[in-house]
């Protein structure tokens, strides 16, 4: 890499350290927003494995106030949970007024790993996504609003951080069985993905599909585009929009015209 380069890549991280740093300021003037509208607000992430969720969380998070913030990862479901309503486990974990409550994967494993991998039946996995967007609207009446994104990535840049996990002793925590047949089960993943979003994208829990493969681009940019989503004192109101080639609305023909991953 020559001199220029370094240079180059060097002022793109200070010029994405910047950026984050001041889209956290509008985060926090978010938050004080949801606290004393008193809003619900539940943030989603979905993605394949390795394709970001924990790094963007860990942004949008990381100077929100803990006692109104909350990041939900849910491990294995019980033997009491596989007997329960299948929402019942989350349902405990959503907002109250006031709270900003994210989940790290959601409902939606059904509709993936537990699809691709049999650990649900065909009519389990056909109820739920009968089910799934009745759920959500009752949230939606009930005042929470829900924001839901897609982190996409290719197959190439799926291959290359999964390698990165297993070599790098600070991340092999994120290693999982699943995580070993990810790649082989990539195309069964690519048809859950397409099914899901068809089937779940609705007026008042839509989806918004996130291109991941530049990590920075795509936190940064998810970032913007919950900022848009409300109005707060306070709010640069000439901050830039969220790139829409980066982050856009799911829309069908996404699936065949290169913007999401085949």
């Amino acid at each position: 890499m020559s001199k220029n380069d370094k240079k180059d890549k060097k002022e793109k991280r200070e010029a994405a350290r910047k950026t984050l740093h001041d889209l956290q300021v509008d985060l926090s003037r978010l938050q004080k927003h949801v606290i004393k509208s008193g809003k619900k607000i539940l943030v989603i992430f979905e993605g394949r494995d390795a394709s970001g969720k924990d790094g963007t969380i860990k942004r949008i998070v990381e100077h929100l106030s803990p006692r109104e913030t909350r990041v939900v990862a849910l491990g294995t479901p019980s033997d009491r949970d596989q007997k329960s309503w299948y929402f019942q486990r989350w349902v405990p974990h959503l907002p109250a007024s006031g709270e900003i409550v994210l989940f790290n994967r959601s409902w939606y494993n059904r509709a993936g790993v537990e699809r691709v991998m049999g650990f649900c039946s065909n009519e389990e996995y056909d109820e739920f996504l009968t089910t799934a967007p009745l759920f959500e609207q009752l949230l939606a009446h009930c005042g929470v609003t829900i924001l839901k994104y897609y982190l996409d990535i290719s197959r190439t840049e799926q291959k290359s951080r999964l390698k990165d996990r297993r070599d790098d002793p600070l991340k092999q925590w994120k290693l999982s069985p699943i995580d070993d047949t990810a790649t082989k089960h990539w195309d069964d993943y690519s048809a859950a993905r397409n099914e899901m979003l068809a089937r779940t994208h609705t007026p008042f829990a839509p989806w918004t599909v996130v291109r991941a493969d530049d990590k920075s681009e795509a936190r940064l940019n998810i970032i913007r585009d919950l900022l848009t989503r409300f109005e707060f004192g306070g709010k640069d109101r000439a901050r830039d929009l969220p790139d829409p080639n980066v982050v856009f609305p799911y829309d069908k023909a996404a699936l065949t015209n290169g913007q999401i991953a085949e």
